[in-house]
């Protein structure tokens, strides 16, 4: 960097505006004139009704549809009904895009309505929306920090940070980071068991989000139990949402977690170089795109969440700062799986073969 760059650290901006940039880096987009980013991605922050209503039509009710007729099949084909738990899966990720827009405020324009909307959502997803929206902004707000790591975000350890573990932590480490744990396991903890939790120090009001959903999803599934019987209920929702839970994983994962993404000290972090140098671009097939609501275009969304998922690749194809950041593939986002840690003296995600050629600090004995 040739000069200094504002930092965005509000936990509490949701939207995560455009950080003010007074700078240049010579292996990365133009970091000058913010007032011009400002200006030049205002008119896609702009939520369109038609457009959400449009996404709504698309992603929440086929679930419904495809749920209910996955529950009609059961005594036809269980293996059809298996079939189709991949479609209704994709729908489900769709409608996770929806309640992370209304997370962020840009979804629709009513402040009221996002959240409402969101919290409708959420019972789909098993998360309670406001707890969810407070860690995600925190997500937004500290992501490639690597001295405020560890809320809303993935689990990453420095090299030197593994070393220094004991055996029994590097194990659990590398059993968290195993794809069969994150991508198998996973989903359960991330959408049943650690949403239903509440923290000891949650303030009053995560705490009634979490309750308050918990709630709900005792007396919803108690309903549909009963309606269905609970192995119906099984079969229908829980294929599905385990599907939909590997593809969030792995989409999350890849959003930041590839080589050459960004992490620095609190001292040298800033809002813009998190979000164009370690959002990737993650290019996928359309009918991928179209299930995952656009979100590869992650570095859009991270330099400007206000701008809705419906808004994003358009707000990438016209303009130019957004031409030159980090890009994956398909197979490079399923490679990039291996990368376990972050080697401060390369600058690079790791694999931990690799970590163990990497040199060791003085300091480690």
């Amino acid at each position: 960097m040739t000069g200094p760059v504002q930092k965005q650290a509000s936990e509490h901006e949701l939207a995560a505006p455009i950080a003010p940039v007074e700078a240049a880096t010579s292996d990365g987009p133009s970091l000058h004139m913010p007032a011009r980013w400002r200006h030049d991605l205002a008119p896609y922050a702009k939520p369109d009704l038609g457009r959400a209503l449009l996404t709504l039509a698309t992603s929440v009710l086929p679930y419904l549809l495809l749920s209910f007729a996955m529950w009609r099949l059961l005594d036809v084909s269980l293996l059809l009904v298996l079939v189709l738990a991949i479609p209704t899966a994709g729908f489900l990720v769709r409608a996770f895009i929806v309640f992370h827009d209304c997370a962020h405020g840009s979804f629709v324009a009513s402040r009221r309505c996002n959240i409402w909307l969101g919290r409708g959502i959420g019972l789909f997803l098993y998360v309670p929306f406001l707890r969810w929206r407070h860690d995600h902004a925190v997500h937004h707000a500290t992501s490639g920090d690597l001295d405020r790591r560890g809320t809303g975000d993935l689990p990453t350890l420095t090299v030197e940070e593994y070393r220094q573990r004991s055996w029994r932590g590097r194990l659990g480490y590398r059993l968290f980071r195993n794809p069969v744990v994150m991508f198998g396991v996973g989903p359960i903890v991330a959408m049943i068991i650690g949403p239903r939790i509440v923290a000891k120090n949650a303030r009053p009001r995560m705490r009634r989000s979490v309750i308050g959903t918990n709630a709900a999803l005792a007396v919803l599934i108690g309903v549909a139990c009963a309606v269905m019987g609970v192995r119906a209920y099984l079969l229908v929702v829980g294929p599905a949402a385990l599907l939909a839970g590997a593809a969030g994983i792995w989409l999350f994962y890849v959003q930041h977690q590839f080589e050459d993404a960004y992490w620095a000290a609190a001292d040298d972090w800033t809002y813009a170089d998190a979000a164009l140098r370690g959002s990737s671009f993650l290019k996928l097939p359309p009918v991928l795109r179209f299930f995952t609501g656009n979100i590869g275009y992650h570095h859009v969304h991270h330099l400007n969440a206000r701008i809705p998922s419906y808004n994003l690749k358009r707000a990438h194809d016209e303009n130019e700062i957004f031409q030159s950041v980090p890009t994956m593939s398909l197979w490079g986002g399923l490679r990039a799986t291996r990368l376990k840690l972050w080697d401060e003296e390369r600058g690079q995600l790791v694999t931990f073969g690799a970590a163990r050629g990497a040199p060791q600090s003085a300091n480690v004995s």
